[in-house]
């Protein structure tokens, strides 16, 4: 062993335990395991894939409040913010999961020219990489960790879990779980440690990572794998927009702006950290946000919305992103107040884009505030950033707002609503620009952890083709004359008349292969003189 990591309570700094770091060598170990077991789970069919997996369900069902006091210890969530980010996520993606993955991991015909190929059929299928390394945040744990874990399982990989070393007693608990289920050893384990465990993750050539974080650490993540090459799934940060028109209903846009600002005190990948409203009802907005914002309220009591920072070193983060925007102009609607780990929120307006609060990632209880003149203007505010995880359109006009949403330079919008479209389990998940790259969730989820291969089956049974050797100057007329069959100008019948010479030294080899397909292109040729 290498060290241990301690383990710190988000509630009350208390110690919770000490966890041994994962040396070199056993990382190297737990990918030669991996891909051992990989090779055997893969050849399983994805059904029984499923049907093992399934009782996850009934498992975290049957110790929901352990699991919620494990992930409010380790994070500072209130207990209603674990079961709605990360329990309920893991359960609809799961489900989804159940009735969905057998006919989207099936192999798929393809449509084989008839003419070209004669006697043959083509196919699609999907295979596992083989060993997937997942390196997951500390602001969703558990579900950031178990929904590409279970993406990269059903899909017929073997998985290694980096946690955040903020995180580890969730990453215990995940093993905990899955050791109830009748997975085959060694199919799922983790690797503990710092950063320079999952450079060594890396470096000892898993088949596919799968990052979730910042921006910077993604960049390292991506230049590490690049060096053996290993390719890369990175679900980064997020600057996300919500635009509201005059037309919305206010209220409703109000309460759902505390809520995709604020939850889990902005920890967010997807947190409104931009809001841009029509200047119609701008003052109007700002007003009706400072009351709301004034009513949230913060703590672990019977009654509280927003727990405390999973990390104070956020803080510091938040804070300059503060003084910034007030040094540049700014109205707050509260002064920065931070107590223990908890931080009280505030609305900013009069921001401009000059601040880095509108430019850079706070992840954390700040709301901006800002107007737009027309839709055109609120598109460019919106897609004025480096990032393009998610936004939201606000307005009564739902064709307006569709249309003002599908010009945002993101991989996920919502209209009327906030980050909830993000746990819908059948909706692909990720971002564009600085948001990172590729996704999961739904059928695209499954389908990232797969690459593709394609296959072609003949039946032919003579014994040379038209493509085949020797080549001669009346070789290439003849091709030359059925490529301008297939692809040149005119009707059918203008094509094959130019052409006649060329495609009757094709039915030496249509005597027994394309026989039946002559007789479909007469058929064809009728049809079309008719027509």
């Amino acid at each position: 062993m290498t060290g241990q990591l301690s383990a710190i309570s988000a509630l009350n700094e208390q110690p919770l335990k000490n966890y041994p770091i994962s040396s070199s060598a056993e990382i190297s170990a737990a990918i030669a395991s991996a891909r051992r077991v990989a090779a055997v789970w893969a050849q399983t069919d994805v059904k029984q894939r499923v049907k093992q997996l399934a009782p996850l369900e009934s498992v975290i069902l049957a110790e929901i409040d352990h699991i919620t006091d494990v992930i409010m210890a380790a994070t500072g969530k209130v207990k209603t913010e674990v079961l709605l980010g990360e329990i309920y996520p893991v359960l609809a993606l799961l489900r989804y999961y159940q009735k969905n993955a057998g006919h989207v991991l099936a192999p798929c015909p393809v449509q084989t020219p008839p003419l070209l190929f004669p006697q043959a059929s083509a196919e699609i299928e999907r295979r596992a990489y083989g060993v997937a390394a997942i390196i997951s945040p500390w602001n969703f744990p558990f579900q950031l960790t178990l929904s590409p874990l279970l993406t990269a399982l059903i899909s017929g990989n073997a998985g290694i879990v980096k946690m955040s070393e903020l995180s580890l007693p969730v990453g215990e608990l995940i093993m905990h779980l899955l050791a109830r289920l009748a997975l085959p050893e060694g199919l799922v384990q983790q690797v503990i440690g710092l950063a320079a465990a999952g450079e060594q993750l890396i470096d000892a050539r898993p088949d596919l990572v799968f990052f979730t974080g910042g921006v910077s650490a993604g960049r390292a993540v991506m230049a590490r794998a690049a060096q053996h090459p290993i390719p890369v799934i990175l679900e980064l940060g997020g600057k996300d927009a919500m635009l509201v028109f005059a037309d919305a209903h206010l209220e409703r846009a109000a309460k759902a702006a505390m809520y995709g600002a604020f939850s889990n005190s902005g920890q967010v990948c997807v947190a409104v950290e931009r809001c841009y409203v029509e200047a119609g009802c701008y003052l109007e907005f700002v007003g009706m946000l400072k009351d709301a914002a004034a009513n949230v309220t913060v703590g672990h009591d019977a009654i509280g919305d927003l727990g405390g920072l999973t990390t104070l070193k956020q803080f510091a983060v938040i804070e300059a992103h503060y003084q910034d925007a007030l040094a540049k102009g700014a109205q707050a609607s509260s002064p920065l107040r931070l107590e223990g780990r908890y931080l009280h929120p505030a609305v900013l307006w009069n921001v401009t884009h000059d601040m880095r609060i509108m430019r850079e990632e706070t992840f954390g209880p700040l709301l901006p505030v800002m107007a737009f003149d027309s839709e055109q203007h609120a598109v460019d505010l919106a897609n004025d950033s480096d990032y393009g995880l998610n936004a939201s359109v606000w307005s009564r006009d739902i064709n307006k707002a569709e249309r003002v949403a599908r010009q945002l330079q993101v991989g996920n919008w919502a209209v009327n609503d906030v980050i909830k479209n993000i746990g819908h389990a059948g909706l692909p998940f990720g971002g564009v620009k600085n948001s990172g790259f590729g996704r999961y969730h739904g059928a695209e989820g499954l389908r990232q952890f797969t690459y593709t291969v394609a296959g072609l089956t003949s039946r032919s049974r003579l014994s040379d083709e038209p493509n085949w050797f020797p080549y001669s100057d009346s070789r290439y007329l003849e091709i030359r004359g059925f490529i301008d069959f297939m692809f040149g100008s005119g009707l059918l019948p203008q094509r094959i008349a130019r052409n006649w010479r060329a495609l009757q030294a094709f039915r030496g080899y249509a005597s027994l292969n394309l026989r039946q397909h002559w007789h479909n292109l007469l058929i064809l040729i009728v049809k079309k003189s008719v027509g």
